[in-house]
């Protein structure tokens, strides 16, 4: 049984370089961004499992004697300790949940993802836990944040399950794993993915796992050798789009004029490739004189994105804002509204960085000063989180 309450948290992501050029077989760079999804593990009641998702208002519990009964229709015997054949799932998750086939509202992607995951990874038994996740990611806006969640769960879950060790020794704030027990954190975060998501690229939860930052090309994904931690300013314009519009609306611009749409990808391409060598080349706590060449790449490609007619408004209105404050700024992901990120060199005053974010919210969008290049999925003792994740917590 299970007898330590602990934390684990794991990073959101942004794409850096490649937005859309990728979908074509292009470079695309993501980055681990230092907003993380917090989950609390504690010994729960004899024979019972809960889950408190606030943040998609799911709060169940269901007794263990029950849920041992349906993990073996869906698993059979003998310990799942690798991810299961894609559609070895039963249909009666759901139907056990009480959510209708074919659900697609976030919670209850959310729970199916919890309960698919728990059941698969648990060994013998289905552990009696009480699991509380808080995120400081906001949902729905391309930051990961399914991942970040899938990531936490499955270390938590297979931490509990001894598949994996529990690296966090008395005394200690935090500790993360070795190698090879990331690898089968992320390869089952990636299963919990496909619950939420049906056919993820996989990146998501590789960040959320690793962090850092990854370079992505035609399902490859590849580790950056070293990362700086650089300064931004994340905002959400929280003006709505649909991804898979704004990537058929690519597409057919490229097929309309590919004589002049091809090289713009190739440049993408191109400032992709030269920003991950310029970021290898960069001191973990880059000076003021590393920025002016990331801050180039900023303005060319946001230039690019807009002539593949994936900008909005909003996004002129955010690089506009920052300009007037000499920041430099992009959008990050499908575009068509959604989030940028701006980038906040070393010797940026505070007074400066207060006055843009000011100046954001005053049009309507909501602004985090955060980090690029985190940490990855981390091991943490809850009395070394911050006081407002703890508060956040007890309040959830």
């Amino acid at each position: 049984m299970w007898a330590r309450e602990l934390a684990v948290s794991a990073p959101g992501k942004v794409i850096l370089h490649g937005e859309h050029a990728v979908v074509l077989g292009k470079v695309a760079l993501a980055v681990a961004l230092d907003l993380r999804t917090f989950l609390r593990l504690r010994p729960g009641a004899e024979g019972r499992l809960s889950v408190a998702l606030p943040g998609v208002g799911v709060r169940r519990s269901w007794d263990t004697p029950g849920l041992r009964a349906l993990r073996g229709r869906i698993t059979g015997k003998g310990r799942a300790v690798e991810p299961l054949p894609r559609g070895s799932e039963g249909l009666s998750v759901p139907e056990f949940a009480g959510i209708a086939a074919g659900a697609s509202a976030p919670e209850s992607l959310a729970t199916l993802a919890f309960l698919y995951m728990c059941l698969a990874i648990s060994a013998k038994d289905v552990p009696s836990l009480d699991i509380l996740v808080w995120s400081e990611l906001p949902t729905g806006a391309g930051l990961g944040s399914s991942a970040a969640y899938a990531v936490c769960l499955a270390a938590a879950l297979l931490m509990v399950c001894g598949a994996i060790s529990c690296p966090l020794q008395e005394g200690e704030s935090t500790a993360r794993w070795t190698e090879e027990e990331l690898a089968l954190i992320n390869s089952w975060a990636f299963r919990g993915e496909q619950v939420i998501h049906g056919n993820p690229s996989g990146v998501d939860n590789a960040v959320g796992t690793w962090g850092g930052a990854l370079r992505y090309q035609a399902g490859k994904i590849t580790p950056l050798k070293r990362v700086p931690t650089l300064r931004i300013l994340l905002t959400n314009t929280k003006v709505p789009r649909s991804t898979k519009v704004l990537v058929a609306g690519v597409k057919e611009k490229i097929l309309k004029f590919p004589a002049i749409m091809n090289p713009v990808l190739d440049s993408i391409d191109a400032i992709s490739q030269e920003c991950q060598s310029v970021l290898e080349a960069m001191p973990a706590n880059p000076s003021p004189e590393h920025y002016p060449v990331l801050e180039e790449f900023f303005d060319i490609n946001q230039h690019h994105l807009n002539v593949l007619g994936v900008g909005h408004p909003s996004l002129d209105r955010l690089c506009q804002v920052t300009a007037s404050h000499c920041l430099h700024s992009k959008l990050t992901g499908a575009g068509g509204g959604g989030c940028g990120i701006t980038l906040l060199p070393p010797d940026t005053s505070p007074q400066a960085v207060e006055a843009a974010k000011q100046d954001l919210c005053a049009c309507g969008f909501e602004c985090w000063e955060t980090k690029i290049g985190a940490p990855g999925v981390t091991l943490h003792s809850c009395s070394s989180l911050s006081a407002q994740v703890l508060h956040a917590l007890a309040r959830s």
